[in-house]
């Protein structure tokens, strides 16, 4: 779709996508949990990153389910980053059909599929599903998050979900860190926060456990991939939380610089200890 047709939507619009977006997430989780990892066949994309048919088939059943729902919206798959025209001024889709491959290829259960939706360079809606531990964190900014528990692919539990204030000076904070992907300066940063309690965890399920308050803050300090931030982000902010740079700044997306990469984030809890 050509970028000038694609409307911007707002919080309103974006409201009435939740439910049928939550329904395709879960699909996707569903085809991917349906992948025999045993068997699986592992390719290597030009970064180096895997890819496997699980992240296929969960980006054909997204997509496809999104060119039904809203066919006007544009959207970006990391497994269709080659077909991206960028730059994405109003409203678009973007989507990480499975975040945490290398987790999902490694036997473990912290994968998650994200899908946002962005307007303005600024995340609105996301949702960021953990389909093997059945659970999903969603939001729309303005209007609050909340988490479903899943059982048999059917949504038994909604519960809304807030960010937690920062930690009391002296008090330790929990910090959500990736399993697979360290560097110097975040560790750097969260040696800055005396006594820091790590939390390992892998994908996006980072921002979710922020946005529940179960840690006070994930830091980033490295690229990655705009798909990888865009929905946790819309979390975190419509759970009362704050996602920024280095220097408290907002992020932009879907201007296509870098090859869509974001170069750092931080994910807070408490808006008031990003100032």
């Amino acid at each position: 779709m050509n970028e000038a047709q694609s409307p911007a939507i707002g919080c309103d619009a974006a409201a009435t996508l939740l439910e049928p977006l939550t329904e395709l997430v879960i699909r996707a989780g569903e085809a991917i949990l349906a992948v025999d990892r045993s068997t699986m066949k592992v390719d290597g994309k030009g970064d180096g990153s895997p890819v496997t048919e699980a992240d296929l088939a969960a980006d054909h059943i997204i997509v496809e389910g999104l060119a039904r729902l809203e066919p006007r919206i544009s959207l970006l798959s990391e497994e269709r980053v080659h077909l991206a025209k960028p730059p994405y001024k109003d409203s678009f889709f973007l989507i990480d059909p499975l975040d945490g491959t290398k987790e999902f290829v490694a036997g473990r259960d912290e994968f998650t599929v994200n899908v946002a939706l962005v307007t303005h360079g600024a995340p609105l809606l996301g949702i960021v599903a953990a389909p093997a531990l059945g659970l999903i964190w969603r939001g729309i900014v303005g209007q609050g998050a909340e988490r479903l528990t899943l059982r048999d692919g059917v949504v038994a539990e909604a519960t809304p979900i807030k960010t937690r204030p920062c930690p009391p000076r002296g008090a330790p904070w929990m910090v959500a860190v990736s399993r697979s992907h360290g560097d110097e300066r975040t560790e750097a940063f969260i040696a800055g926060r005396g006594g820091a309690i790590r939390s390992m965890l892998g994908s996006a399920v980072k921002f979710g456990r922020v946005a529940e308050g179960q840690v006070d803050i994930y830091p980033r300090l490295s690229p990655t991939s705009e798909w990888d931030v865009a929905a946790g982000h819309a979390v975190v902010v419509a759970a009362g939380g704050k996602v920024t740079d280095s220097h408290g700044r907002q992020l932009h997306f879907g201007l296509g610089r870098e090859d869509f990469l974001v170069p750092e984030f931080i994910a807070w809890g408490d808006p008031a200890a990003a100032s």
